[in-house]
């Protein structure tokens, strides 16, 4: 079969199973199985399908039918920039968090070599995208699962963000991955800003979360307790604890908790909660007191 008929199928039937976006999936999952772009898809329209190459597309079709995560098939998620490898041991990094590395941006650049710590890294989404954008950084992540922290170090091997540019020998590391709960382990007072996508819905909420979300991502990097302030509860202190006096906390939430994170956030100065571009409470940020 051809593959413009190939792709016009394999929408149809996405359709029919409610995937949402059934061409952009169909397309993804098509170049995934082809290993190739968009480009070629509509430039030879005409180019057959082999029949060991549409078996192998069915496949991916009849998973994401039943609601796996494209990202989960292909094994690959972007983000800012970077090509991440995930799995279903990590929350599949989204558009919205990188809200997240362009607050902190701004904050970091006037700061010479500042030192972060990324709580709940997962994939390393966060860490890597610092790290990229800040080369005399040091980044310490943490997380509770072993599995995703051996992902996130993969993902810093792949993209080669280990290491500063330099020409030491041996070469000085800057991305330290720590399986560890919160900060628990991390110098006390020494760094200058603390990031996290932490879970934060609360359990009277899961009806309202996407089912695919609900069945095949991590439930404990979604899911927070009962009411979704659980986790952010116990990291406000803990960051207190691990920030120089000044330091800043920038932290991913959600705008059913807004009001319960800045009351939590109290006793910070400079307390600000940013939106998304869909006007939804995004980004917490708040800096430790001086004194």
């Amino acid at each position: 079969m051809a593959l413009k008929q190939v792709l016009q199928s394999a929408i149809g039937r996405l359709t029919a199973h409610h995937v949402p976006s059934p061409r952009l999936n169909a397309e993804l999952l098509l170049m995934f199985t082809l290993n190739c772009d968009r480009a070629l898809l509509y430039a030879h329209p005409e180019r057959e399908v082999t029949p060991e190459e549409q078996a192998r597309y069915d496949e991916t079709l009849t998973l994401r039918a039943e609601g796996v995560p494209a990202q989960y098939i292909t094994g690959h998620q972007e983000f800012w920039g970077l090509d991440l490898i995930v799995s279903p041991a990590v929350l599949i990094p989204r558009p919205e968090t990188e809200h997240i590395i362009e607050t902190l941006l701004p904050l970091a650049r006037a700061i010479p070599h500042p030192k972060i710590a990324d709580v709940g890294t997962g994939s390393g989404a966060i860490a890597l995208a610092l790290a990229k954008e800040l080369p005399d950084s040091e980044i310490h992540a943490t997380d509770i699962s072993p599995a995703a922290l051996e992902m996130a170090e993969a993902n810093a091997a792949r993209l080669q963000l280990e290491f500063r540019a330099s020409h030491q020998h041996p070469p000085e590391r800057r991305l330290f991955f720590h399986n560890t709960d919160l900060l628990n382990g991390l110098e006390i007072g020494a760094y200058d800003f603390v990031v996290s996508n932490p879970p934060y819905v609360g359990q009277s909420e899961e009806d309202q979360v996407q089912l695919e979300v609900r069945k095949f991502e991590p439930r404990n990097a979604v899911f927070a307790g009962p009411t979704g302030l659980e986790v952010i509860e116990k990291l406000v202190p803990a960051a207190k604890n691990a920030l120089k006096p000044g330091g800043g906390l920038i932290m991913e939430i959600s705008g059913t908790i807004a009001p319960g994170v800045r009351a939590l956030l109290g006793s910070w100065e400079d307390i600000t909660i940013t939106k998304d571009l869909q006007g939804i409470a995004r980004v917490a940020s708040a800096r430790k007191p001086r004194a």
